[in-house]
């Protein structure tokens, strides 16, 4: 940050507001060149070390704000004694609860050392993390830190009068967030106590305004919100994406080695769903996971239909496992076995949250089922795509590796009630006279195979996963969204956010019945989708279906990645699901930033038009669709059977 923005920063409200304008003035300039024209780049986040999704442990689903030395240790030392940590679980995470205050004399942060003997290494104001740190890495193991975007945590904005260990001192001795203090705050963390994640909340730009109850009553600065979680409109999306931005940039320049991982906490809010890939290396797609079953259908909702928004080095984020506790604890397997197959096939990190030292063999079975992690884990980083989607049942399918005969599948029932699910060979893109083999990823057993169709009995909330193979519709290629690793929406087209019905509302888990119950989040609704149009329509041009495809809005560019194919074939049109029927829509494919083929103006009701381009020598194109209008009534647009081909 520069000296400027730190001068605004020790200011009061004005001065936080002239900040504001500043990032959003910044973040507006950043965005004045054409979004649609080719680029020959890849533009989502691949800095830092998140080429599969982390895996490891955070304090907070485990302890809160009570966490201590002795129990991240001993955390940490089970990760490694019991075989987790050669499966892959590797980040030791400190959540909330960690600091003291900020000093006053110099700005720098200061630990708790009653919960942190280790960093006791001076003077009584003298702490530092390096020991605590160097303990994790000789375990080999990675450390993860916790800060917030704006003064003050999540803890001091929410806990209550009860919440242990928070920040001491005056108020601005207890303001000990990054706002103001990034670049003094992030090479501290980095280079001189040498952690490796950093998770940044968002809270201190979200509760700290003027009719805050802490504010009025003189224990926090004002700081007037950038975030509004419940109006999109009220939320200044150009100064949080900047202030993350600015973190990212700090990040880059303290590790050097890019040995790093920057987890983003905005919840889904502030329009994060379509920038966040382009920023960190996971992005929360939701508020705070609890552990019952109700609010984890919820989170996994908020990133089960993005699968084009994940890639290797940007993962969708629905929040830690709570695997051990509540509805997922020992005496609900069945449930605790869901939540995981669920986060590994969606590619969520694998963070653990429970006390392990309390873990039954059991649940360290679920953490280290090495099948499901292998699925996680996949470097193709291919996100399941749903194939079927009810309240009550759904299926979800994903690419693994790189022979497109095998695919992992999972069958989820939602509901209290058992129900029979029925697996066709087109849930697959297989052929329907061909045999499907199935083997269950929990049991390692082998299903009889099938033909055409298979039934299944399905236990309440139960979820079976297995490694299918068989014979590819499509012989010569893959679908590209099969492919939704390798398949970036760098502009989706969309032009006003709007909440996701599809998403689950439960009973708030913060306030009970209390006022007008859980709305509905702005998630990604109207986003690129895989098999669906924005809007979850079936993919549909002129009355023609197409099982495989890529929906969207116009005025939208899709970067996707070539590795051996040599052509791209496409049958492009205005999707029937569109309510924007006047506008005509052209569609163009660019290989490495130079035009390789385009349709002509298209309109709602036109037969599809196929689309081709050589792909020799290639290593990106773009797919743009273009209806030159700015309408917040964009036309959706359908991309029907697009494949790479051999």
């Amino acid at each position: 940050m520069t000296p400027a923005f730190h001068r605004l920063a020790r200011h009061a409200a004005p001065m936080a507001l002239a900040l504001s304008l500043a990032l959003t003035a910044a973040a507006r300039a950043e965005t004045a060149a054409d979004p649609l024209a080719a680029t020959g780049k890849w533009s989502a986040y691949s800095e830092g070390r998140a080429a599969t999704p982390p895996m490891g442990w955070s304090s907070w689903n485990a302890f809160g704000t009570d966490l201590t030395e002795a129990r991240v240790l001993d955390s940490a030392r089970i990760i490694v004694e019991s075989g987790l940590a050669a499966k892959g679980y590797r980040y030791i995470n400190i959540d909330d609860g960690w600091w003291l205050k900020r000093r006053q004399s110099d700005g720098r942060m200061q630990i708790r050392t009653k919960l942190f003997p280790s960093a006791a290494v001076g003077g009584p104001e003298e702490t530092s993390f390096r020991p605590f740190t160097d303990r994790i890495h000789q375990m080999g193991l990675k450390a993860g830190i916790y800060s917030d975007l704006g003064r003050n945590a999540c803890s001091q904005a929410y806990g209550g009068p009860n919440t242990p260990n928070l920040p001491e001192g005056t108020v601005q001795e207890r303001e000990v967030g990054l706002y103001g203090h990034i670049e003094q705050d992030i090479p501290l963390y980095f280079k001189e106590w040498g952690f490796d994640f950093i998770k940044v909340d968002g809270c201190g730009v979200r509760a700290f305004g003027a009719d805050s109850e802490r504010v009025k009553a003189g224990t926090y600065r004002e700081l007037p919100p950038l975030i509004d979680f419940q109006s999109i409109s009220r939320t200044n999306i150009p100064a949080v994406k900047a202030l993350y931005k600015q973190i990212g940039s700090s990040l880059k320049a303290s590790n050097p080695d890019g040995d790093y991982v920057f987890s983003l906490c905005a919840w889904g809010s502030a329009d994060v769903r379509a920038w966040g890939k382009d920023v960190g290396n996971l992005s929360r797609t939701s508020d705070d996971l609890t552990p019952s079953w109700s609010r984890m259908l919820s989170n996994f909702d908020s990133a089960a239909t993005r699968a084009l928004y994940a890639h290797p080095g940007s993962w969708n984020d629905p929040d830690m496992l709570f695997i051990g506790h509540g509805e997922f604890d020992a005496q609900h397997l069945v449930q605790a076995r869901s939540h995981f197959a669920l986060w590994a096939m969606i590619n969520a990190p694998l963070l653990i949250g429970y006390d392990l030292k309390q873990a039954t063999p059991e649940l360290m079975q679920i953490f280290g089922n090495e099948a499901l992690i292998a699925l996680n884990q996949d470097a193709g980083g291919h996100q399941a795509v749903l194939t079927y989607d009810s309240d009550d049942i759904q299926i979800l399918i994903k690419t693994v590796g790189a022979d497109p005969t095998r695919k992992a599948v999972a069958l989820f029932n939602r509901t209290a009630e058992g129900k029979e699910v029925i697996l066709t060979a087109e849930h697959l893109k297989y052929l329907a006279n061909q045999p499907v083999t199935l083997r269950d990823l929990w049991t390692q057993a082998d299903q009889t195979p099938f033909t055409g169709e298979a039934k299944f009995q399905l236990e309440p909330h139960q979820t079976l996963i297995f490694m299918a193979s068989g014979t590819p519709v499509l012989s010569n290629g893959q679908y590209l969204s099969d492919l939704p690793g390798r398949v970036n929406p760098a502009v989706d087209g969309v032009v006003v956010p709007q909440a996701d019905p599809f998403i689950y509302r439960m009973k708030s888990p913060w306030n009970g019945t209390r006022g007008r119950g859980d709305i509905p989040a702005y998630t990604g609704w109207g986003g690129a989708q895989a098999d669906a149009s924005p809007y979850g329509r079936p993919l549909q041009i002129a009355g023609k279906a197409f099982r495989s495809g890529i929906g969207i809005l116009a005025n939208s560019r899709l970067e996707v990645r070539v590795q051996s194919e040599r052509r791209f074939e496409a049958k492009v049109g205005v999707d029937d699901s569109t309510l924007n029927t006047t506008e005509a829509v052209t569609f163009a494919v660019y290989g490495d930033g130079k035009l390789l083929a385009k349709s002509q103006p298209l309109r709602f009701g036109q037969a599809p038009q196929a689309l081709s381009a050589d792909l020799k020598g290639v290593r990106l194109i773009e797919l743009v669709a273009t209806s030159g209008s700015k309408s917040a009534n964009a036309v959706a647009v359908t991309w029907g059977d697009a494949a790479l081909l051999k």
